[in-house]
């Protein structure tokens, strides 16, 4: 009876080391370390065994082998022969192996939470063994790599988990991630509104009613001005400076804001994006490698690819700029 009652101890004990071993070894520490930053106090309990890796395998190995070798021991004398065998293997198998092994592959944080101290127990028992062990595989193999995702891993993840069911990333946060991770491989030539369809001004134009009445029809709030060609740009006409007196009788240059900036076109986004930050403008000038202008880029462009939505207001007629562009060029 007393055999009986040690080999199901053994079992219960052979079946925590291996639970243990593939739910606190399947858990990442950089991934702990995370949600012990949001407050997560299993994620705090199980790091302070999780971060030694090799000290807590070690650990839980030596014990899963001595229990489950003393576990045959009794076994041993409880049946003889192939019978023997074939139970002790049966027993250790089934639960002290798969059982286990599947519990705590999907529970791995709450149960290892509430086995730590457990845990430490038997790191003090066995440190005089495992200790050793684990320095040579740390001076061996090294600190234990991060896992780092690429761009493409990054967006499957998300992915999955808009399509989970208990997730809370939706559709909008998707896309909008998505976006923010793709951006910064496009270039300005990718987003660009065509040289084709920017309406500019020549500087010595007029500033009438009938030009004012015109520019009330536009959809733009900026438009570049040029001297001589359009591939001279020489300022911007913002809205808001022919809201004020005296404007009429003047020229388009002399009262443009004279401060412009150029881009090339095969500028990254993000690049442009982080000047238009800080310069505080919303419109650039794209030249190609040759310094001839091909078209012009707004924040609202870079903004619409990361959210992927076309951003449109009361005033704008066209969704498509681009398409547009392609449009007229078919057409002629």
């Amino acid at each position: 009876m007393v055999n009986y009652l040690i080999v199901v101890i053994l079992l219960v004990f052979s079946a925590l080391f291996s639970g243990l071993t593939l739910g606190l070894m399947s858990l990442n520490a950089g991934e702990l370390k995370r949600k012990m930053s949001m407050g997560d106090k299993d994620a705090e309990k199980v790091y302070s065994v999780r971060r030694r890796g090799n000290l807590l395998l070690t650990t839980l190995l030596i014990g899963n082998v001595a229990i489950n070798s003393t576990l045959a021991i009794f076994l041993g004398s409880i049946a003889t022969g192939f019978m023997a065998g074939l139970v002790a293997t049966g027993l250790i198998v089934v639960f002290g192996e798969i059982a286990p092994q599947a519990i705590f592959s999907r529970y791995a944080l709450s149960l290892g939470a509430k086995m730590v101290w457990l845990v430490k127990m038997f790191i003090f028992i066995t440190y005089p063994l495992s200790w050793p062990i684990a320095w040579v595989l740390n001076k061996a193999l090294g600190e234990e790599l991060a896992t780092i995702y690429s761009k493409r891993e990054l967006m499957k993840i998300i992915e999955e988990h808009e399509d989970t069911e208990h997730s809370d990333v939706d559709e909008d946060e998707e896309r909008i991630i998505k976006g923010a991770l793709t951006f910064s491989n496009m270039t300005v030539k990718d987003v660009m509104t065509p040289r084709t369809v920017v309406e500019m001004f020549d500087a010595s134009q007029k500033i009438d009613n009938k030009f004012l009445t015109s520019f009330k029809k536009s959809s733009h709030t900026r438009i570049p001005v040029y001297k001589d060609s359009p591939d001279d740009i020489v300022g911007m006409l913002y809205l808001s400076q022919l809201l004020g007196e005296g404007v009429v009788g003047k020229t388009v240059g002399s009262i443009a804001d004279k401060t412009v900036y150029f881009v090339n076109e095969d500028k990254k986004l993000d690049d442009v994006f982080n000047t238009f930050i800080s310069t505080r403008r919303h419109l650039f000038i794209v030249r190609n490698e040759f310094n001839v202008l091909v078209g012009v880029i707004a924040l609202e462009d870079i903004l619409e690819e990361i959210i992927k939505t076309e951003i449109m207001d009361e005033a704008d007629k066209h969704q498509d700029m681009r398409k547009l562009a392609r449009q007229k060029m078919k057409n002629k």
